[in-house]
């Protein structure tokens, strides 16, 4: 039976009336405290599944710390409250931050430890992107200094413990971040994040030449085991055999999704499938899914463009941003076209982030500069900061993990079996999962 005021006694009334507005104060008493903070504005109140209260403000950063006259721009952050005596996770998000507005968004170490969650989106993503957008400020070190000015800024409201976290672009964000402000947090969980040098780095295309045999559900029986790199390869040339089929298809898809290109149609085909194995395993699918030789070009090709589509190689895509970091500073991969060289139109792959990637001003006007990677090498190399880092075991992204220094205590490095760019700590087996919670516990203890 459904009951109401009424039906409830005077003193239990009182007490609930007592708890609403005790509750009423607490989230007046923390927008009052974002409303007080210096440089943000625009607090706006969200839905949240998971915590007590959730808002997106907005933060005023310089668009380049080193040069007040460059200006200004807002960046977005999103503040998740548990309470003042938790610790607090700062998410070093790599690209937009749009996703974590969902009322079911949950950051798994903020999950995992009851924590705050502090969420920045990234400078030249989404709302985060300065007007006019100038790419010269887009650099790492800004980046940095962002985040810098973000912890500062909310320090001021949670005065415990913190912790920066990241997955994949992200994860290199939680990398450079320490090696500018090693101070800033007590400890840092950097997920599946890249550490490249160069744009082509040269160590992505024998990690993906290795045949994988990990584990069972990763291997394909056909009178007897057929490795998978073999499988892989065999559809990759399967697909450029009849390309004289499979381009007409991929033109009316493109033009049907309204993507352009900057590179005849043709060999946008080639870069799908040059990416092909690369994306297949960095999200761990399952070389079972590779459809038979034997089908038709139609079933081949649509697999082909669920694993591997052309969007990534489109003008005006909301990553732009990313890759204009990756040809600076960030590092890439390059693809392997020696089994393929008979049967593609381009003469060669070299230089295609550059080609057709990158924002057309800026297309042959872009250098890579190694000094981030030396940053973060011998940040890594010199200190022995708290860090635990995770990564996947068949991810591509593996090939440039961080390395591994001896001697270090605090610097660990753990790789889900089979894993891919997915691993996180609750998809580790039990017996790794366990060492990395204690770990954690026994950081935040201290």
């Amino acid at each position: 039976m459904r009951r109401t005021l009424k039906t409830l006694s005077p003193c239990l009334v009182a007490f609930l009336l007592m708890l609403t507005v005790a509750f009423a104060g607490n989230a007046q008493e923390l927008q009052k405290k974002l409303e007080g903070l210096k440089g943000i504005s625009g607090i706006e109140k969200l839905e949240s599944d998971h915590y007590a209260e959730k808002y997106l403000v907005r933060i005023t950063q310089p668009v380049d710390h080193k040069n007040p006259a460059a200006g200004t721009f807002t960046q977005r952050v999103i503040v998740a409250h548990v309470g003042f005596d938790r610790p607090t996770i700062l998410v070093t998000e790599g690209y937009g931050a749009a996703y974590a507005l969902n009322p079911r968004y949950q950051e798994e170490l903020s999950k995992l430890l009851d924590a705050n969650m502090v969420f920045v989106e990234y400078r030249y993503f989404l709302e985060s992107t300065p007007t006019p957008c100038n790419w010269e400020y887009l650099t790492a070190e800004n980046s940095a200094y962002d985040l810098h000015n973000v912890n500062q800024t909310f320090r001021e409201l949670y005065t415990g413990k913190w912790v920066s976290t990241g997955i994949s672009k992200g994860g290199q964000t939680t990398c450079l971040y320490r090696a500018w402000f090693p101070d800033d947090v007590d400890f840092s969980v950097p997920y599946v994040a890249p550490l490249n040098r160069g744009v082509e780095d040269g160590r992505h295309d024998p990690f993906l030449r290795k045949d994988r045999t990990v584990k069972k559900y990763y291997l394909t029986i056909v009178d007897g085991v057929i490795k998978d790199r073999q499988k892989i390869e065999a559809f990759q040339i399967e697909i450029l055999k009849h390309k004289d089929e499979i381009v007409p298809m991929l033109e009316k898809f493109c033009k049907d999704k309204k993507l352009e290109f900057r590179i005849p149609i043709a060999e946008v085909l080639d870069y799908c499938v040059l990416e092909y194995p690369f994306a297949l395993w960095q999200w761990g699918t399952p070389t079972s899914v590779i459809p038979p030789l034997t089908s038709d070009a139609k079933t081949l090709f649509y697999h082909l463009v669920d694993i591997s589509g052309p969007d990534y190689f489109a003008e005006n895509q909301p990553n732009i941003s990313f890759f204009v970091q990756a040809a600076r500073e960030l590092g890439y991969y390059g693809y392997d076209t020696k089994p393929f060289r008979k049967y593609l139109t381009i003469d060669s792959s070299r230089g295609y982030l550059n080609r057709i990637m990158l924002p057309k001003e800026l297309v042959d006007k872009v250098e890579y500069r190694p000094e981030l990677y030396h940053k973060v090498y011998d940040f890594l190399r010199d200190n022995d900061p708290k860090m635990i880092f995770i990564y996947g075991e068949v991810d591509p992204w593996s090939a440039t993990r961080v390395p591994i220094f001896k001697g270090k205590v605090n610097e660990q490095v753990y790789i889900q079996p089979g894993g891919s760019h997915r691993a996180r700590i609750g998809n580790m087996p039990e017996d790794m999962k366990e060492k990395i919670l204690t770990q954690i516990n026994k950081w935040l203890a201290e």
